[in-house]
């Protein structure tokens, strides 16, 4: 892929091989307390340093990566398919059936994110579901936003108007000759929201609504570090730089799929 700038994907590729590798190996239990070890700092032992419980922080940024990579998979995936058929059918048909999907699209829009993971925890309980309710409704109306000003701006093309003289079918239309030329924008959105989903899960963990303990989440363990930071930085800096690292390499991959993409680059 001549022209693709790879500093984003590495840094994407090396966070989730990390976080891979945590489903079948870890240094240590991530959860296992040991008091004796508590806030050790960095050694050959535990590379990273143990938290306030003796806990090996190496193994719990492993594992604590599984929630913030599940809801960005999970949530935008569903965000995606659900906003691309919401803004399809609004921006292809327009009319009445647009103003009523892009109203309700603007009102999901207007809802902050910690509001709907707040109304989700009220639902279902804190945890990982919750989060997921709450990521996935936010995605909804930026991809359904998206979609519709892509197709206003197709489907008067002449490669539109010349299928429907040939007599093609709205869906047939819709599926192979308009999504297509939308996928390079969408994929950029993608990597975007995928960022602002790690971001959002790390957030809403640091704030109790999300994963629970004793299991590790990387806004967990930034939660747990926060009241002795000054005595034992590592505990606080390196589930920050794991959160840092992933959000700067889907920022900078969305970054560099839009210039790779863009026909007049």
């Amino acid at each position: 892929m001549a022209g693709f700038k790879w500093g984003g994907s590495v840094l994407v590729i090396a966070m989730a091989l990390l976080t891979l590798v945590g489903f079948f190996y870890t240094p240590h239990n991530p959860t296992e307390m040991n008091i004796q070890q508590r806030l050790a700092p960095p050694s050959l032992q535990h590379p990273l340093g143990t938290d306030n419980y003796g806990r090996d922080i190496l193994s719990r940024i492993m594992v604590g990566g599984r929630p913030a990579f599940q809801a960005g998979m999970v949530a935008v995936t569903l965000g995606l398919l659900i906003g691309v058929l919401w803004g399809a059918a609004a921006g292809y048909y327009r009319g009445w059936l647009e103003e009523i999907l892009m109203r309700t699209a603007d009102g999901l829009y207007s809802l902050p994110t910690i509001l709907m993971a707040l109304l989700a925890v009220t639902l279902l309980g804190p945890g990982q579901a919750s989060i997921l309710v709450a990521v996935t409704l936010a995605n909804i109306p930026i991809f359904a936003r998206l979609t519709r000003a892509q197709f206003i701006s197709l489907r008067e093309r002449e490669f539109v108007l010349a299928a429907r003289a040939l007599g093609l079918k709205d869906l047939r239309i819709i599926v192979l000759h308009i999504l297509p030329n939308c996928l390079p924008t969408l994929l950029v959105q993608a990597s975007v929201s995928f960022a602002a989903a790690i971001l959002a899960e790390a957030s809403l963990s640091y704030l109790g609504l999300g994963t629970q303990p004793p299991h590790p989440s990387w806004g967990r363990m930034l939660k747990e570090a926060q009241g002795f930071a000054g005595l034992a930085p590592w505990a606080a800096v390196f589930p920050g730089l794991a959160i840092a690292l992933a959000v700067l390499g889907f920022n900078s991959l969305g970054d560099n799929l839009r210039d790779y993409l863009d026909p007049k680059s």
